[in-house]
């Protein structure tokens, strides 16, 4: 049974039940922002007092790697949470205890240029950079084939990297797919100037109060605010703007041609109120894979492992332990 209280509720109900609990002061990394304190969701405070940082050594660099490690290790295949574009592995505040919970090995890792790395000797943030550095931290830590999962841009990041290295990826989970934006290899039309603009606005409050209202169904004003705090806490990092800027202008995902070279089993979930992407491009992400399901949420936005965590669970539980029992079925024919 998934059992979270409070986060396993339907949202407008958890954050009621969260009004009533204590928030300690709880034991963070010194390496977090300080604003991580004026946080108030517990989940996410949580959260924020597991995330680590590994060494992860690619290319000619090395960068202090901010993830949340598992508690237990298993012999099974761990599932492996990204997020989305300019966020970071508390997106995962609700879901990752759940699966947890039900006996899974779990890591949530931030993908290089956003989250809480350590980015003062800023390295290269563009794709293949972002591609090189996850496989580096996959081949010295997790070291075992894995259950991906990319909600939103994670599930272009999760595509690119499955169809590069498909011996690291045993599945995947695609969550709101945001994975049909044509980029370019450069962006020599943009200026500095103007994509550090950008990343000015990107940071500001009001828009990313505006954002949580748009990814999200009929949550509280108390709850958006704090939310909004979370979503943001990684832009207090001095070298935030420039590792998003750096991105910018080295060129976004593109990953439209990637996707029928992805060979893997893949389980695709939408939110059937998704006001950022329309689930009808999930219905066509379902028809060039070649090996997927589909799943949908009623009543819920664009992050359904934040907005509906026991369903994106039930849901995650149900494709990891199909994948058990194929392989059980299979090794007992011989």
């Amino acid at each position: 049974m998934l059992t979270l209280t409070a986060s396993s509720l339907p949202i407008h109900t958890a954050s009621t039940v969260q009004r009533g609990l204590t928030v300690r002061s709880d034991a963070f990394p010194s390496f977090l922002p300080k604003e991580v304190e004026n946080i108030k969701d517990p989940f996410a405070r949580k959260l924020a007092t597991r995330i680590e940082r590994l060494p992860v050594s690619f290319g000619e660099n090395c960068v202090m790697s901010s993830c949340v490690k598992p508690l237990v290790r298993s012999e099974k295949s761990p599932v492996v949470l990204l997020h989305g574009f300019d966020s970071s592995c508390l997106e995962w505040r609700y879901t990752y205890p759940l699966l947890e919970e039900a006996g899974l090995e779990t890591w949530a890792v931030d993908i290089l240029g956003w989250g809480f790395s350590d980015l003062e000797r800023l390295p290269p943030c563009n794709v293949a950079s972002k591609r090189d550095h996850f496989f580096q931290l996959w081949k010295s830590y997790i070291k075992k084939p894995m259950i991906l999962v990319g909600p939103s841009l994670g599930a272009a990041v999760a595509i690119d990297f499955a169809a590069t290295y498909p011996e690291a990826v045993e599945r995947l989970v695609l969550i709101d797919a945001s994975v049909y934006t044509e980029g370019t290899e450069n962006q020599p039309t943009l200026s500095k100037m103007l994509a550090y603009a950008g990343a000015y606005i990107l940071k500001s409050f009001p828009l990313r109060f505006y954002v949580t209202f748009l990814c999200f169904t009929g949550i509280s004003l108390t709850t958006s605010l704090d939310w909004t705090n979370i979503g943001r806490l990684h832009c207090w990092f001095p070298w935030w703007e420039d590792a998003l800027v750096d991105f910018m202008m080295s060129g976004v995902y593109n990953v439209s041609a990637q996707i029928e070279q992805v060979k893997q089993r893949t389980l695709i979930i939408w939110g059937e109120e998704d006001q950022i992407i329309s689930n009808k491009l999930g219905v066509r992400l379902h028809s060039e894979l070649p090996d997927a399901i589909i799943r949908q949420i009623p009543d819920c936005g664009h992050i359904p492992h934040v907005e509906r965590p026991s369903s994106v669970a039930k849901m995650i539980l149900e494709f990891v332990r199909e994948a058990q029992y194929k392989e059980v079925e299979y090794s007992t024919q011989f």
